[in-house]
This record gives C-alpha cells, sequence and structure tokens, in this order.
C-alpha cells in the first residue's frame, strides 16, 4: 500500500519531536526507501502498519528505530577535501604552535554519521603530524543513531565506502582487510571517542573547551530556533582561537552574531567574533 500524506505527516512529526530534525513535505518516497529493514524486521506489511504500530509504541524503542532510520547518514571519507587541506596547510600547524606550552587539543564532529569524516581527521592528524603522538588528544565523535555510532566503533568500512575518498596509500597503511570488509586499525580506532548525542537536547560528553568542531551539513535539517540554540553553544565552547567548519550551502548569518566568517585557503570557517 502507498503511504499517505497522513501516513507521512505523523512520521515527519515523530521526527521532528524526537530530534528536531525536519523532513521536507511530500517525499513520502522516502518512506520505503528508508523503512524497508525496519518494518520487514517489525512485520510491518506497509507503512500504515508500522504507523499503526507506532501509536501503541509506549517503549519509544520503535519510535526510537524510525527516527534513527529516517535521519540523513550520508557521508564519505575526507568529502569535499578542502576542509581537510586547510586543516592540514593552516589550521593544525597554527594550534600546534598555540598549544605549545598545554600540548592538547580538542575536536569534536557533532553529526558524525557512521565515522568516516572524523576518521578523515584522526588520518590527518597521523600522517602528517607525528610530533602529536605525544600530545593529549581528546577527539570525539557523536551522533543520533545508535547503529551509526556502533559502526564508528567498529571502524568496518566495504569496499564501496572505502572507495569514496579514502587515498589508495591511507587504506594501504591504516586499514586491514577481512573478506570484503576493511577495518580502520586499532591504534587509530583508539584516538576517537564515539557517543550518542541529540544536537537538540543536552550535550554530555562534549569537550568543555574545543578547538575544532566539524558539524558540516547538519544544520541544513534544522528550522532556524534550532539553529540558535546549537551555534550558541557551539560558540560558548569554541575557544577564542578555535574553528568551525559547516556545509558549504550552510552560515551562521542571521543565526549567530557572534561567529564570524573566515576563508582559508579554499575553506570557509567561523570564528568567534573578537
Amino acid at each position: 500500500m502507498t503511504p499517505s500524506s497522513a501516513d507521512y505527516d505523523y512520521i515527519r512529526r515523530l521526527v521532528q519531536d524526537h530530534s528536531a530534525i525536519m523532513l521536507e513535505a511530500g517525499k513520502e518516497y522516502l518512506l520505503g526507501l528508508r523503512l524497508q529493514g525496519l518494518m520487514t524486521r517489525h512485520g510491518c506489511a506497509d507503512i500504515p502498519a508500522l504507523v499503526q504500530k507506532l501509536r501503541s509504541d509506549r517503549s519509544g524503542a520503535l519510535s526510537r528505530e524510525v527516527v534513527e532510520a529516517m535521519t540523513n547518514n550520508e557521508t564519505s571519507f575526507f568529502r569535499d577535501l578542502h576542509p581537510f587541506e586547510t586543516l592540514r596547510k593552516v589550521i593544525v600547524p597554527e594550534l600546534i604552535r598555540r598549544r605549545a606550552a598545554e600540548r592538547t587539543l580538542d575536536i569534536w564532529c557533532g553529526a558524525s554519521s557512521s565515522g568516516q569524516e572524523i576518521y578523515s581527521v584522526a588520518l590527518t592528524l597521523r600522517e602528517h603530524f607525528p610530533e602529536l603522538v605525544n600530545w593529549r588528544l581528546n577527539i570525539v565523535s557523536t551522533d543520533l543513531s545508535r547503529e551509526m555510532v556502533q559502526r564508528g566503533r567498529d571502524g568496518r568500512y566495504s569496499q564501496i565506502e572505502v572507495n569514496r575518498g579514502l587515498p589508495a596509500m591511507l587504506l594501504v597503511k591504516y586499514f586491514e582487510r577481512s573478506g570484503m570488509d576493511y577495518y580502520v586499525k586499532p591504534d587509530i580506532r583508539r584516538m576517537v571517542d564515539f557517543r550518542e548525542l541529540n544536537l537538540n537536547g543536552p550535550w554530555s560528553g562534549v569537550p568543555s573547551r574545543l578547538d575544532i568542531v566539524f558539524m558540516r551539513n547538519v544544520l541544513i535539517y534544522f528550522e532556524d530556533a534550532v539553529k540558535r540554540r546549537i551555534l550558541a553553544k557551539v560558540h560558548d565552547l569554541l575557544r577564542p582561537d578555535g574553528y568551525l567548519f559547516l556545509g558549504g550551502s550552510e552560515t551562521t548569518l542571521n543565526l549567530e552574531d557572534r561567529l564570524e566568517q573566515v576563508q582559508l585557503e579554499r575553506t570557509r570557517c567561523f570564528r568567534r567574533r573578537h
């Protein structure tokens, strides 16, 4: 049975209530694409049957599964490349000079999906900055989805996933093959602390002062009021000389005036306004 607009609206409200993420109207086809596996597991023949089950979901477990399944987990290694080039050429060398006395870097990826983005950061640090081996690197990666967080912890990726953006040299050096999959080597996995976190809820586990924040291509899914709350919290945690990375179409304009845009190499970053 084709999902009705009422079924889609019910799931849209469910996702927004639980995560503040706004799904576009009129995209009922997304339900079949993203919920088919979940419906099979729960014995639901179609979307109306799933919605009926959700209405009686007192434990909230099924609702959580649906919310996680409906959120966008698009990611890849070294996605868009330029931010990682800027990290390597400009930002990390600058922070190494500024943090020479304390020898500490605090980095947070706020919507990490299955971990490719934060592992790209970790690989950049390990490959290009061997002096950081003796530093305290506090690298935290969070996501709403319990499944995605576990995937990041496992560090397990398919051939297709490693072919999307990961240089062959890094694949050979920092990954181990097992069957048809590739695993991030343990010393790289240990660099990253993966945690569950809803950006619209309490930010437990996020470092209290941040040198680098990656929050790319996530604000676009929130309404302006939620964007303002998130950016205000980022501002308060970001150190005066720290850097925030947003997605290519995202901005702080008219959302958080205490953050200003700076152009570094071919990348737009944001810093606290001085």
